[in-house]
């Protein structure tokens, strides 16, 4: 199995915030999966650097817009090490020499199939989504997204013929060869194929975007919409402006899976939009666009225009990794936006990391140093019993969560074990095996044996189901149960307790 998985592109108007850590981690989530079952994994992430919004953002704070979006795409990329992100590859749409050749192959594909044209237009833009939107679609004159009126914008533009594509698309989804995940967004889709396709525009006069951004090809008085330039880099990044590109073909065209992770906002531009452009291209459409919601803090959209932006790294640095990806895998929902606190991040580490599976691991180790003298005892059969069998089939369930794009059930199916193991512990009560077995019980040396080394069990497939989700964690878990060996190490904490502020 072949997956080329991706998270969307964000703007670099600003420092990231923990919207896209969310992306970020759910993705790194599942191409660890993947890649933990033996399948080939690529994952892509990176920023969309030609937005008007970057210009915009630059022109107030009196740099270059290369300036500003050079150092923000540094801080999007530098994500990857407090977030324990594991990306194989990092584009940047205004600098990376793969984007524009791959942008302009598709641009003259599109037009060579009579797919662009040139008209006068007039229309309501909003800049922070870079989306011209109707009357209907508004909220009380605002952006739906963004709560403030959009500009009337008038201008000769390039139009793509959205409106050819119409039953292409929707027997795309409508035969699952485009899967669209959870369900009410490929419903929201089709409804909205369904209304009837309208052309948009995809390019902007050169002095409106500030002359930034792409060329139109063949035509310097146009720079290349954002939105159509940025899906491409999905595809550039692996060579699509070669023609010869192997990786192109190894990835999109003969691969097995090509994953999008993206949030409700942006599902038109990437559920209709981009399969209609690369139908218009001659090119394979994706296979799967999973669609989260949001993160909010007191019921509010998080983000930047918003002012209520929550930075990642300044959480990691105080509460630490494990704390903020376990909130994020563990708590988030399926389906539905998610409230952000740190009472409920930090209770959730403190109730399964450090009082879970921390006290567990402890509990074996230091049984196992006490009673055996830190050697994992052998036993000729693994008893057949809740634990055990909760051990053999965590994969499978597992598995099917992460089909599905569910991060709870997975964790929670991971946990059954925990749950398991510790409610093992205390219906086996070692310590009473341990004082029979003092006074020559020889079946009660038998059955501490095999208590011990069911515990160890249990804990190293935590370890190794835990790995996608929390991979530094899963790795000191595993090195505290001898990472396969009989022999452990002595126990120390693995997941200390936090802090909590005052006005957690």
């Amino acid at each position: 199995m072949r997956t080329f998985i991706t998270t969307a592109i964000p703007y670099v108007n600003s420092k990231p915030h923990l919207g896209f850590a969310m992306e970020l981690v759910e993705t790194d989530v599942m191409a660890r999966h993947r890649h933990h079952r033996g399948n080939e994994v690529r994952f892509l992430s990176g920023t969309d650097d030609n937005s008007l919004k970057n210009v915009q953002a630059a022109e107030a704070e009196g740099v270059s817009t290369q300036a500003l979006v050079d150092r923000n795409s540094q801080a999007f990329h530098d994500l990857r090490g407090p977030l324990q992100i594991s990306f194989d590859d990092f584009i940047r749409t205004s600098s990376d020499p793969r984007h524009r050749p791959g942008v302009a192959r598709l641009w003259r594909a599109a037009n060579a199939n009579g797919d662009l044209y040139r008209q006068h237009y007039e229309g309501l833009y909003c800049v922070g989504c870079e989306q011209f939107y109707t009357e209907a679609e508004l909220v009380d004159g605002n952006c739906p997204e963004h709560l403030k009126p959009p500009q009337l914008v008038s201008e000769e533009n390039w139009f793509f013929r959205l409106s050819r594509y119409e039953d292409q698309l929707r027997e795309l989804i409508e035969s699952g060869n485009l899967r669209i995940e959870p369900e009410s967004r490929r419903n929201e889709v089709l409804s909205f194929i369904r209304q009837g396709l309208q052309d948009f525009s995809v390019s902007r006069s050169v002095e409106r975007a500030r002359g930034w951004g792409i060329s139109v090809p063949d035509d310097p008085t146009q720079v290349i919409y954002v939105w159509f330039d940025a899906l491409i880099n999905y595809i550039t990044a692996l060579g699509f402006g070669d023609p010869e590109s192997a990786d192109y073909r190894q990835w999109w065209v003969d691969g097995d899976e090509v994953i999008h992770v993206i949030g409700k906002g942006i599902v038109r531009f990437h559920a209709v939009y981009w399969p209609a452009m690369l139908l218009s291209a001659g090119q394979p459409v994706p296979r799967t666009i999973f669609v989260h919601d949001y993160l909010t803090v007191d019921g509010k959209k998080l983000g930047k225009s918003l002012g209520n932006a929550v930075d990642p790294v300044a959480l990691v640095n105080t509460y630490g990794a494990d704390a903020l990806r376990w909130w994020l895998i563990r708590d988030v929902p399926r389906v539905g936006d998610a409230d952000f606190t740190l009472e409920r991040m930090i209770k959730g580490y403190h109730e399964d990391l450090a009082n879970g599976l921390g006290n567990l691991v402890n509990r074996t180790v230091s049984m196992i140093q006490k009673y055996r003298g830190s050697t994992v005892p052998t036993v000729d059969t693994v008893p057949d019993n809740t634990l055990t069998k909760a051990c053999a089939n965590v994969a499978d369930k597992v598995d099917t969560a992460m089909d599905r794009f569910d991060f709870r059930s997975a964790t929670a199916a991971i946990w059954e074990i925990v749950d398991e193991a510790n409610r093992y512990v205390v219906e086996n009560a070692p310590w009473h095996l341990a004082k029979a077995e003092k006074h020559n019980d020889p079946d009660a040396t038998t059955r501490l044996d095999e208590v011990l080394a069911t515990l160890v069990h249990a804990g190293r497939v935590v370890a190794d189901e835990l790995t996608p989700f929390l991979p530094e964690a899963a790795q000191r878990v595993a090195a505290q149960l001898g990472n396969g060996s009989n022999e452990l190490a002595k126990p120390t904490p693995l997941f200390p307790r936090i802090e909590e502020p005052d006005n957690a």
